[in-house]
Formats: structure tokens, sequence, C-alpha cells
């Protein structure tokens, strides 16, 4: 369809402003680096490290045995040096995969063989999916052209991603990159996610397809706030908060998803550095947690903790408390540089570096680094053909589709039929989004399909930017209300882009940026016909005022939906596909913004200081939209199939049983749901089963056990079964960080039905 252009901004500068945004693509290929070359130098094959029969352990220690201290701490550090007398070549560990490959870390590049790679929706909007099954199918297509790429020597096979951090606070310009607010979704994706990346085909769960490595760890969610930074914050966190909400998703990452790494983060925590805490460490994830793999600091964070936190008073201390604590990689320099002094001043053993480096080292061999030839491998015949296949850039739009979110649909406005409309009024300074639409961490797309390319494909229509920028400084009123008011439909793409919220820039408002608000509300009263809000962002925006506005029928939240997004815009907006995304956060009123201050770590309320709380489990409040909030074309129904009333547990004087106790052993029954779709549309619906605990001092208000994705047909019912294990999901933490299992009733519900469940002795 024809699209008329009556922007002030011209084609051409558009054009040149995104070529000039891309980052410059490498015009070379390279073969990739590996160890173990037999086929150049047959005499590795003496070397018992370079036996790919022996196990791992075996292995790393032969190599461990053959380095002088030099070359070990050359392997501390994320660019490793070369150890040319072994034939091991040098290796850079950082590279991101976030919502697809990335060339943000320095180990990745694209080049003319590999221009690009399928960029999928920016993580928030992913987990609205609510979806296990795509949360993995994602990071498998990831993981492919990851690989693919490594084979043509353009990245390495360490990916620092996923971020699994808690989104706390809706002002925190990183909760784009998270799964949301919730610590079983959080959970849940990051398992998925992290399986995706790192499971191979043969099932051997001792090799990785690529390394994964979750991270900020950890209660890290404040990066530059009213002049407090993430460089300098230290983090006060009870330990009930740090049990039932921070520490949940990097708990699940190691213990259910064996991810290879885990990322220390730049914070304090409770006045000591994260990197530099052998509690969080050594304890935590590597003696509870069983870490089979490496720790990673973030970039720098070692001299962040001498420069920024004085957490010691001589570099070389830094590297000592840093190796001594559990660390086994440091993005930077600091541990070449200061730990053969550290060593040398007997601040640390040369055992600790011995096993961080191992730690290292088993990682690589893992992932066939030391097997020889990787084109004689598993995945060795991947190429620039399993980058930005049809198959994955159709994913990157179903995932995009999954995540969308229905918040208003008054008169059933939506879908539009496009026979009924000769044109459609496309406005906003996100309607032609290119680089928004993917978000930070993101690296080279196969294309961009924008909302404005993606709509224009079913109708005509017209457009107008109506601001210069999503600042929205000055909108420009008068011609967006003239191309409304002819219009038979308006769609309104608005929100923010990374110069109002992203790494190192958090929001101090979480209303739409400058004139956004009085440019939607002109549009709404000019236009003749429908008027869909759509808004592109990472996080929750206060529009209550396009909620209560009648001539604004319909709103949907897009997030930034990857290299896809316009296509999928339009598959909603059209109807070819029926919404069914839920809210991974809640959405708070401006006012929130005006009064809770983001440093405060505390989730639960607390009256004497007026701080009303976090997400929905805690938060006493009003609010905008809440989390899990979606609505459909359709209509569902659910109701209890099958769930106990009563569970009997053995004798005890406590009112709570301790999870860690005896007692608190094989509380696992079922749950089993109807679903069914009692309106006229097929649709996807995501059901999710809550609990609500009894009550005692700081419990949550209510929590997420689970959840489960089904697709239905128009009328059809299905069956969804949840295995509940009682220890787990029925499990309140206590102020001392302890699990317990509260006796008397918890109420269980899906939708508008309730089941009553009584725990006795």
């Amino acid at each position: 369809m024809a699209v008329r252009n009556t922007s002030n901004i011209s084609t051409i500068a558009l054009l040149l402003s995104i070529i000039l945004s891309c980052p410059v693509i490498v015009f070379t290929q390279n073969t990739p680096l590996f160890a173990c070359n037999t086929d150049q130098d047959p005499t590795l094959n003496n070397y018992t490290f370079c036996d790919a029969t022996l196990d791992i352990k075996t292995r790393v220690d032969d190599l461990i045995s053959r380095l002088t201290l030099q070359e070990k701490i050359g392997n501390l550090v994320h660019d490793a040096s070369s150890i040319d007398h072994l034939g091991i070549p040098g290796y850079k560990w950082w590279s991101e995969a976030l919502h697809g490959v990335s060339n943000v870390g320095p180990a990745t590049h694209f080049s003319d063989l590999v221009p690009g790679a399928t960029s999928f929706p920016q993580v928030i909007l992913t987990a609205a999916s609510f979806n296990k099954t795509l949360f993995k199918a994602i990071g498998k297509a990831v993981s492919t052209e990851a690989r693919a790429m490594y084979n043509l020597g353009l990245s390495g096979l360490t990916y620092w991603s996923p971020n699994v951090n808690i989104f706390r606070d809706p002002r925190w310009g990183r909760g784009q990159e998270t799964p949301g607010e919730d610590p079983v979704l959080a959970s849940e994706y990051a398992v998925n996610y992290v399986r995706g990346l790192q499971e191979r085909d043969d099932g051997d769960e001792n090799r990785l397809k690529v390394a994964a490595a979750c991270k900020h760890y950890t209660a890290y969610d404040v990066d530059a706030w009213e002049g407090v930074d993430r460089f300098h914050f230290n983090a006060k966190v009870t330990k009930q908060d740090m049990e039932d909400t921070y520490q949940p998703p990097f708990k699940s990452c190691v213990l259910d998803g064996n991810v290879a790494s885990v990322m220390c983060s730049y914070n304090e925590v409770n006045g000591k550095p994260t990197c530099g805490d052998p509690d969080l460490l050594k304890r935590v994830i590597r003696g509870e947690w069983k870490l089979n793999g490496y720790i990673s600091s973030d970039c720098d964070s070692l001299e962040t903790m001498f420069n920024s936190h004085h957490s010691a008073e001589s570099p070389e201390q830094v590297a000592a408390d840093a190796l001594n604590a559990g660390l086994d990689l440091n993005c930077g320099n600091w541990l070449r540089m200061n730990t053969m002094g550290a060593v040398e001043g007997g601040l640390v053993e040369e055992s600790v570096v011995d096993q961080a480096v191992s730690n290292n080292f088993a990682t690589l061999m893992r992932l066939g680094f030391f097997d020889g030839d990787p084109s004689k491998q598993m995945y060795g015949n991947l190429g620039p053909e399993d980058v930005c296949t049809p198959s994955h850039q159709k994913l990157a739009r179903e995932a995009a589709r999954q995540g969308i979110v229905l918040l208003k649909n008054a008169f059933n406005s939506l879908p539009l039929s496009p026979n009924a409309i000769t044109s459609l009024a496309i406005i906003g300074p996100n309607a032609n989004a290119t680089t928004a639409m993917i978000g930070n961490y993101a690296g080279i797309p196969c294309k961009y399909t924008t909302p404005l390319q993606g709509l224009s494909e079913s109708v005509e229509t017209v457009y107008h930017a109506g601001c210069s920028d999503t600042m929205c400084g000055h909108a420009q009123l008068k011609e967006a209300t003239d191309v409304a008011a002819k219009a038979d439909a308006v769609v309104l793409v608005m929100g923010t882009d990374q110069s109002i919220e992203a790494e190192s820039r958090d929001r101090t408002s979480i209303s739409l940026p400058g004139q956004q608000n009085r440019l939607i509300s002109e549009v709404a009263s000019v236009s003749k016909g429908p008027v869909i809000l759509v808004i592109m962002s990472g996080s929750g925006m206060d529009i209550q005022f396009a909620k209560e506005n009648p001539k604004i029928t319909s709103v949907l939240w897009v997030g930034f939906p990857g290299e896809a997004g316009g296509g999928a815009l339009a598959d909603v907006i059209f109807g070819r596909y029926n919404p069914g995304g839920r809210l991974p956060m809640t959405w708070y009123p401006q006012f929130f913004a005006e009064t809770v201050n983001m440093t405060n770590m505390n989730m639960r309320p607390d009256p004497t200081t007026g701080h009303p709380g976090y997400t929905y489990r805690f938060y006493r409040g009003t609010m905008v939209y809440p989390f899990g909030y979606g609505l459909s074309y359709s209509a569902f129904v659910q109701w209890v199939v099958r769930a106990p009333k009563l569970v009997k547990l053995p004798p005890t004087e406590s009112p709570t049983i301790g999870v860690g106790d005896g007692n608190c052993r094989n509380l696992g029954f079922d749950v089993v749901i109807g679903v069914k779709n009692v309106g006229r549309v097929a649709g996807d619906y995501s059901v999710l089963l809550i609990s609500y605990p009894p009550w005692t001092a700081n419990t949550p208000q209510t929590q997420l056990l689970d959840f489960e994705k089904v697709f239905l047909a128009p009328q059809e019912v299905r069956l969804v079964r949840f295995k509940v294990d009682g220890c787990r999901h029925l499990s309140v933490v206590d102020e001392y960080g302890n699990r317990n299992v509260a006796l008397g009733q918890h109420v269980l519900q899906v939708g508008d039905a309730t089941h009553y469940l009584y725990l006795e002795t």
C-alpha cells in the first residue's frame, strides 16, 4: 500500500541517520580460535589436556601443571593471553546475547559474510508472553547463530547473558533487559533461556553449545538516579528480601539451569562489594549452589572496588580479596596487573589462582575449545546460512506477537478490519522506529520492519512523527491533528527509547516524555474513528489519562519488540493474531516516582516511613495496571478440576515447618486447571497459578507459583496440570532469611476460580 509522508523529516535524512547510527561492519573473515590444533602440530597429541576422551578435571589439572604463574594470571582476565609454547591462542571472553547475538562485546563482530543476526524482542517483552517454551526456543536460535559466527571467526563461545535481576523500581533504565518484577517469572525465564543457549543436541550435560552467564549478582538495580550511581551504591538489603526476592533467579539459574557462569555486580550489598564478598561468592554460589563453571566480575568492577568503594588500601589487596572471595575471571585488567604482587606479598596463595584459572579452562573445555578443529566437532557445519534464517526471523515476529499486551479495548474497537478503512493515520515519534525497537545490548538486526512499514502493508497510511524525537520537547500539534482528522482510524506510536531509559540512565519521571500526553489527547479529540495508543517502552508508564479518555479506544504495550516489531504490531491490530501477553511488571502512577526513594531496597512496605513497598507482592497503593494484566479478543474461563483440600503433615508444635527440616518432605500434589475459550477467536492464554499464603508479619500479599501458556480454538477446553511442591511453592521467608511453610489455610487462585487448601499436622 502507498504511504504518504507529511512529516517534516525527509526520507533521505531518516535513511542517513539510520546508516550513521549503525556500527561499522568488519569486511574480513577469520578462522575460529581453538587450542590443540593437532593437525598443524602433531606433538600436541602427547599432551593430556588435548585428549578429548578424558574427563575435564584430568585435562585441566594437566594443563595447569604446565603453566607458569604469569601464564595463569594472563588467563584470569577477559582478554586472555596466549600460551604459545602449548599452542593455546588468546581468548576473548566477552560476548553478549541478551536477545540475539550482539556486537556490544569486543569478541563479536559482523562482516560481509554475516552482516547481522536475528534481533529478538527485548527481554521484558518476551517475558510478557509467560511462555517457557518460547524462552527456550529463542535461546536455542541465538546459540545456533552464535556457533555459526564462531565457526567464521566472528565471535567467541562465552556469552554474558541473560540479565536476571528483579525489576524492582519502574525508573530503572535497565529494567528492559530483565524478565520483570516477579522472582518466579524471572527464574523460569533464566532457566529456560540458559538451557536454550547451553544445551547440546546430544544431551551431554557436561558439554556446552555456548556458555551463558546470569548477571548481575546481586541486588543490582540502581544505575544513575538523583546523583547516586551504580559504582558507589551500597544496597542495604534485609535477609528476608535477599532470600525471597533478589536471590531466587540466580539460584534457579545455577541449580536448575546449570548455567556456566555468574557475573557479580558493581554495587555493594550491605557494605561489601559483591565481587569481593566470600559469603556471596564462595559460600553461596560455589558452596550451596555448586556452580559448575566460573564467576566473572562486571567490567572494571575491581577498579570500582578500589576507586569507588575504597574496599582496600592497595590494588594488590583488592586483587587478593576478589580471588579469595571466589572470583575466577576479571572483565578488565586489574588481575593481570596486580595478582603477581598479591601472590608475592602473601595476600593470596598461588593455589587460589590455580583454582580460578582451572574454572575458566574447564568452561572452555566443556565448549570444545581444547578439542581441536571446530569443523570436526558438533555444530562444526554451521555457517552464514544459519544466521538470520527465515525460521529465526519468523520466531522473532512470533515472540513479539506473543508478548504484546492489550491494555484497553473499549467497544471491541480492535481488531481493525482493513476492508473497512480507506486511510489509517500513523502518528508518533516511534511510528517509524528502527533502533528504538531493539533496545539495548542489541546487535545489527537482519532487517527492520517498523510500525509504519508493518501497518502500511495492509491499508493506505498517512504518517506524521508529531515530535522530532521521543523527548517531544515541542509537539507538532497542528500538523498531527490535520492528519488525524482526515483518517478513518489513528494509531499513535509513542513511548521511549535509549535516550530516556538505558544502562546508566535511570528515570525520574514515569510519565510519557515531554508533550507526548498533549499530542495524544489533541489527536484523539479530532479523530473520527478508533484511536489506538501504542506504548513502546521498556518499562511501565503512567497513562491513566489515556485509560480514562473515551476517545482513546485501545491501548497496546509493545515493549521494545525487536526487528520484526512492526509486523507483529500489524498482526495484532488487524486481527491476524489474538494478543495474549500479560504485564510482567506493575504500572505505577507518577506519584510513586515523586515520593518513593529509588535507593530504598526494601520490598516490603513500612508504615513508619510511608514506604509503600514494591511489586505486586508487597506494594500497597494505587496502580495504573497490575502485574499479570492483559486482555484478549476472546474470553476464557478457568476452574479447578482437581486439587487437595487437606494435606496432613507430621506432628509439630510450631505453627510453621522449616523447609530445611525433615518434616518438609514429600509435600507434593497436583493442581489441575480447566481452561475454556468461550469466545469466537482462537488465541493463546497464560494460566497463572496464584497463592495467598496465611498471613504472618511481612508475608507477601500474594505470589505467583507457576504459569503455563496454552492455545485454544473457539470453544476448546484444555487441562493444565501444575505439580506443586509444597515446601518450595507454599513456603515464605521469615525475617532471618529462613524459608518456612505455614500451617492453616492457603488460597490458590487461577483467574476467577478460588480453591482453599488446608495444611494440618
